[in-house]
């Protein structure tokens, strides 16, 4: 599994790099801040809706602060998913504080 931080997903975002966002917070986390384009599907629910994904294009996986996400990222990888599977650094507390800090924090 990759890892990347949040300067570098804002840059791959800017030049539009192909990649999906998935954010496995729970709904009320993901309401009250994301970063634009993300998916929810949250860590309870992903077993059970792995079809909503493309196991052929790189997955950016996030959560509140990284632990979350890097359980979701390990069980994607033992699910078949062949290509890049990459953690976010610090979750979006990080994304709030280094790119967004005009978005809600929790």
């Amino acid at each position: 599994m990759e890892t990347i931080d949040v300067s570098t997903l804002n840059d791959w975002i800017f030049q539009n790099k192909a990649h999906v966002l998935l954010d496995v917070r729970e709904p009320w986390e993901f309401e009250h801040c994301c970063i634009k384009g993300s998916v929810n599907i949250p860590m309870s629910e992903i077993q059970g809706r792995l079809s909503e994904l493309d196991p052929e294009i790189d997955i950016v996986v996030i959560c509140h602060h990284g632990s979350r996400s890097m359980q979701v990222a390990y069980f994607l990888l033992n699910s078949g998913f062949i290509n890049r599977i990459i953690n976010l650094q610090g979750g979006i507390a990080a994304w709030t504080e280094e790119i967004e800090p005009q978005m809600p924090h929790y």
